[in-house]
């Protein structure tokens, strides 16, 4: 029989992000600095899914991600899957899915939002996660969450 997984080393201590749709890899690789980190970290890309036909998945070595991070990392991979892993056990696994509220995470894109023209922090509600809209705390402008840029 012939063999058709991928063979990676096991991950002693780190993060796995699971289930990334294959077009958004490269965004998250850059949301999260992954060329300048000297941890091991490795990126599988197009890789066959029961769940969703193809997807991507990196793996961190020693490396845990803040809620912040995770926020960020939901605006752009929404519904990604994270496994922590310690001693090669998976510890906890859940979805990373959007928050109820970015604070500092996206820009409004209303040229004459108040964010846009003064020193602030911005502020969105999440007014629909199916569909991922977004509604501006300050001017209420709704947005899709896959046209924003990241603040």
């Amino acid at each position: 029989m012939k063999r058709q997984e991928l063979i990676v080393s096991a991950l002693d201590h780190g993060t796995v992000i699971d289930h990334i749709p294959c077009d958004r890899l490269f965004e998250v690789i850059n949301l999260l600095h992954l060329e300048q980190m000297t941890n091991k970290v490795t990126i599988g890309y197009n890789l066959k899914s029961n769940k969703m036909g193809t997807k991507s998945i990196i793996k961190i070595a020693d490396k845990f991600f803040t809620n912040e991070e995770l926020n960020q990392l939901s605006v752009v991979a929404p519904n990604v899957t994270l496994a922590i892993i310690r001693d090669y056990e998976v510890v906890e696994k859940r979805p990373v899915a959007l928050p109820d509220e970015l604070k500092s995470i996206v820009h409004c894109n209303n040229p004459k939002c108040i964010t846009n023209n003064e020193p602030m922090p911005t502020l969105f509600h999440v007014v629909d996660k199916e569909k991922g809209k977004i509604r501006c705390h300050y001017c209420n402008h709704e947005q899709d969450i896959k046209q924003v840029k990241l603040v």
